[in-house]
């Protein structure tokens, strides 16, 4: 009997790719035994018994498998059994093909890095070559001697891998390489197949990430078009959003080009034949098209940044909201359109699942949780309340607060203010806040208000909003977070010498730059993983906000929490796993010994080979253990 850890169904549904043995490589990567199992057989097969696999796929056909191991990309023949290997250079830490490298599965949000065309003719894939990129070296604890851990780092304003595409004909046997020109310092964020199996779209972006061509490339000859370029003044986030319609001459598109997150439509010579949604409000998620109906879906925050709720559109603007309901309403649709899974939840409203038609009519609700809904009656557990104020620059900043059971007006509470902040996030939203909503109302039940804010920089708001942060990170983020301490510590129930904060990554970051420059609003703050100085933290996250160091050391220097210690005030409890490949333990260690250089007090505690996420057995109930009796000992 296999035990698996996860499975995928195939296109067809007819298979379906079971995971067994997972090793975790990065925080989002794994390598594993994959087995395939036929529904209609019950027969089991294993894709290959040569090693651990990353990313084992089926062709659209079903003839092939595609996988990856030892940093090569391999395809299988499913009738046959017989192993091609597509590349055979793949070494560790210089040379990989088929998956991504750490920045880019960390950035951009995905680390199988191959692609089968319709026809499951050919299988386009990324060549990352690593070899110029410095090296970062972890310790993992455990044995006599502890095992060093090293990968490719790239740290802001240092080189980044060179990477190509290359797209394979099974036929043939062939691979021709994509013609992305002549640069070699820039970003390949995305490749998509077309409706054409011949035809291949790429992404290319520059350095600078405010610069992205769409081309069209050739799969028999690499040969390339540009078919659109897209431009901003700040920065350009990447999404799966792009999609190809049926007809092959059309194809959707999101954009802030008029300010707002909204859907497009161009042909393929990349010429605008209608923008679908207008509007001050950011299309949040573009679902999909019926092609029956001639019907768009997407998610959004037209009713209120607060909110999400899914909509249809036609060509001719006709929308409808198809989930009614108050709160976070999100869909995932059947390949054809015609219904989708409705999740709706509220701040103090676990999740529900219907099953609707692409009108919006509930079919039948799947899951309701009424029986953890009941169980927090019997918890006492309360919703937020939403909140607005406007800081001194006369910006509306929204917030939530959670108050003590019997709250008394005539009372004085301690509040915690919880932040994360960074560009295009949100906290207050009205959506079921899981464990740590709980541990709020722990606090809140013994005897704390709690809050969190979204600053400027945060998502839903516009362009405007979110990007007036660009190039000078951090700045503008804490005084919005120490202005809200202050609007705070007006209000008549507000203990104004008892206000702390907390954090974790870029709230991390916050909470200990909110410190250092809060002037002593803030008693108490714990800080989580933090980056403390932003030359650490790597080029595609780093840069897109700040560009590089060499161009922007201001930027940089002005807002990093290691240059401003001397000017902490409150206690301090500071916290990183060893562990971490994404914000490195190095932010910590090198912080510290700025806090011991200024003589100043704080409570530490390190996890053990512990990552960015810090969990696993007993590790959160252990940190949150930790941050609760700070909490009643500091605040």
């Amino acid at each position: 009997v296999l035990e698996w850890s996860d499975y995928t169904f195939t296109d067809d549904e007819q298979k379906v790719i079971l995971t067994c043995d997972e090793e975790r490589i990065y925080r989002h990567s794994t390598k594993a035994n994959h087995y395939v199992f036929d529904i209609k057989s019950k027969k089991t097969t294993a894709v290959s018994a040569d090693g651990k696999q990353r990313y084992a796929t089926l062709s659209p056909d079903n003839k092939h498998l595609a996988f990856v191991r030892g940093n090569n990309l391999y395809i299988k023949n499913f009738s046959s059994g017989k192993e091609t290997a597509i590349t055979t250079d793949g070494e560790h830490n210089k040379i990989i093909n088929g998956a991504t490298d750490w920045v880019y599965e960390e950035e951009f949000a995905f680390d199988r890095a191959y692609q089968w065309s319709a026809d499951g003719n050919k299988i386009a894939f990324y060549r990352f070559d690593e070899s110029k990129v410095k090296d970062f070296t972890m310790m993992r604890f455990g044995e006599l001697y502890p095992e060093e851990v090293t990968f490719k780092y790239p740290k802001a304003g240092e080189d980044n891998a060179l990477i190509d595409i290359y797209i394979y004909d099974i036929p043939s046997s062939k691979k021709v390489k994509a013609d992305v020109g002549t640069e070699t310092d820039m970003y390949i964020p995305r490749i998509k197949w077309t409706e054409e199996p011949n035809q291949l779209c790429i992404f290319k972006m520059n350095r600078h990430q405010n610069n992205l061509d769409l081309l069209l490339c050739d799969g028999n000859t690499g040969s390339t078009k540009l078919i659109m370029n897209e431009k901003s003044e700040t920065f350009i986030e990447i999404d799966d959003d792009l999609t190809f319609l049926d007809d092959g001459k059309r194809f959707i598109w999101t954009s802030m080009r008029d300010g707002y997150n909204h859907i497009y439509l161009f042909d393929m010579q990349g010429k605008l034949l209608n923008q679908i949604t207008k509007g001050e409000w950011d299309v949040a998620n573009y679902y999909g098209y019926n092609n029956k109906t001639q019907t768009f879906f997407y998610q959004s925050a037209e009713k209120s940044p607060l909110e999400r709720h899914v909509y249809s559109i036609n060509l001719e603007g006709k929308k409808k909201n198809l989930t009614k309901q108050d709160g976070s309403n999100s869909a995932a649709f059947s390949s054809t359109m015609d219904y989708f899974l409705h999740t709706n939840t509220a701040s103090a409203v676990a999740h529900t699942y219907a099953m609707r038609d692409g009108g919006g009519k509930e079919k039948y609700v799947l899951e309701d949780n009424e029986e953890l809904n009941e169980a927090l009656k019997e918890y006492d557990v309360k919703p937020v309340e939403f909140v607005s104020f406007k800081t001194s620059d006369n910006v509306e900043l929204n917030a939530w607060m959670i108050k003590p059971p019997n709250f008394d007006a005539n009372k004085k509470y301690p509040v915690l203010m919880y932040v994360y902040g960074g560009p295009g996030s949100q906290t207050v939203q009205n959506s079921w806040g899981g464990a740590n909503f709980m541990w709020y109302n722990m606090l809140a039940q013994n005897g704390y208000i709690v809050v969190s804010v979204d600053n400027r920089g945060t998502g839903s708001r516009g362009e405007a909003f979110r990007n007036c942060t660009y190039k000078n990170l951090g700045h503008l983020e804490t005084l919005d977070q120490i202005e809200a301490a202050k609007f705070l510590s007006k209000m008549p129930y507000v203990d104004a010498d008892r206000i702390g904060i907390w954090g974790w990554s870029y709230g991390g970051y916050m909470t200990a730059l909110c410190l250092s420059k809060g002037d002593g609003i803030f008693k108490a703050g714990i800080s989580i993983a933090p980056v403390t100085n932003w030359r650490y933290y790597d080029t595609i996250y780093t840069e897109r906000y700040l560009r590089t160091p060499q161009e922007n050391a201001s930027g940089y220097d002005d807002n990093s929490p290691i240059n401003f210690v001397k000017d902490l005030q409150g206690s301090l409890f500071l916290v990183h796993g060893t562990a971490d490949d994404n914000v490195h333990y190095q932010n910590s260690m090198e912080y510290v010994n700025e806090l011991v250089k200024h003589n100043i007090d704080f409570d530490m505690f390190m996890y053990p080979n512990k990552n960015h996420s810090i969990y696993g057995g007993a590790t959160r109930y252990h940190l949150y253990n930790k941050m609760t009796n700070f909490i009643l000992e500091k605040l």
